[in-house]
């Protein structure tokens, strides 16, 4: 109104200060401007509580422990996010907690309750950010509120690796074998069909029962079948150096479980590492390929 009252009496009095179009039309945007900042400010983050928007239009969760924020991860809606704040509070503040869900809390069953209880904080916030809860939750009511490893005469082998040092490197990737990727791994990929090289999200059980979530693509610069995102962790936390072993298998129908991905990790015995190591590399320097074909061939 200042503004309009301003331009009033300077156009009133004839004055040469009178504003001209361009002052009007710049004028004019600065209070789009400022409209469309305090729209921004208006606008609620989310219906949930613990959820915020993200740039990128997925969802994020938290929650807060001893006024610090703890980050739950991000999700694809609004409903999964909401959910991992319910489960994180229940973990952190107990059946009393106050959740988006009203009946969260009375809706949760005594296992689901005994196996957040029986694991850390930590271990669940883990759980939430690799989106593998659920699963490790129906483990753990299958078998107990703490998960228990399937047992090795349920377990079918499929095939290992001698992990190379560029596995267990900074590049944050394992490359399994073609052909033991297209005959045991599900949803095998195809160059037509992951031609963005996404790829999908599969959950290995791992030798202590704990569910691991890798993402498994099809590499079309390098052609190559690829576990990527969360395998660093996995490396880490397991110790992985040149000349290990990982091992893949899958449960057994007689388990009585629908059959799911398996993940063991075998060491070598460090006075044979340095061997297997160049044996690897010796392997790795037989073959010189040109446009995708061995042209160095077999030096036997």
């Amino acid at each position: 109104m200042e503004q309009e009252g301003m331009v009033f009496s300077c156009n009133s009095g004839g004055s040469s200060s009178t504003i001209d179009s361009k002052q009007e039309e710049e004028l004019a945007a600065m209070e789009e401007d400022e409209f469309h900042q305090a729209a921004e400010l208006r606008r609620p983050s989310s219906r949930y509580k613990g959820v915020v928007p993200q740039p990128n239009g997925r969802w994020g969760a938290q929650i807060y422990e001893r006024h610090s924020r703890v980050w739950l991860g991000t999700f694809p809606d609004e409903e999964a996010a909401a959910r991992a704040y319910d489960v994180a509070a229940l973990r952190f503040r107990g059946r009393e907690a106050v959740t988006n869900r009203a009946a969260a809390a009375d809706g949760a069953s005594a296992g689901e309750l005994a196996f957040l209880a029986a694991h850390s904080k930590a271990e669940v916030v883990d759980m939430l950010r690799k989106h593998t809860y659920d699963d490790e939750l129906q483990q753990g009511l299958r078998r107990g509120s703490r998960a228990q490893p399937t047992p090795r005469w349920a377990r079918q082998p499929l095939f290992e690796k001698a992990v190379t040092p560029s596995d267990v490197g900074k590049l944050n990737r394992l490359v399994v074998p073609k052909q033991q990727a297209e005959k045991h791994f599900p949803f095998p990929l195809r160059r037509s069909t992951d031609a963005g090289g996404k790829g999908v999200l599969l959950n290995f059980e791992d030798g202590d029962g704990k569910v691991w979530r890798f993402r498994y693509s099809y590499w079309n610069s390098s052609q190559s079948y690829v576990l990527t995102k969360g395998w660093s962790r996995f490396v880490r936390e397991k110790g992985l150096r040149p000349g290990d072993t990982v091992a893949f298998s899958q449960s057994a129908a007689a388990w009585g479980t629908e059959k799911h991905l398996l993940i063991d990790c075998k060491k070598m015995e460090r006075n044979k590492a340095t061997d297997a190591i160049a044996a690897i590399a010796a392997d790795d320097a037989r073959v010189v390929k040109l446009f995708g074909v061995d042209i160095a061939g077999d030096k036997r």
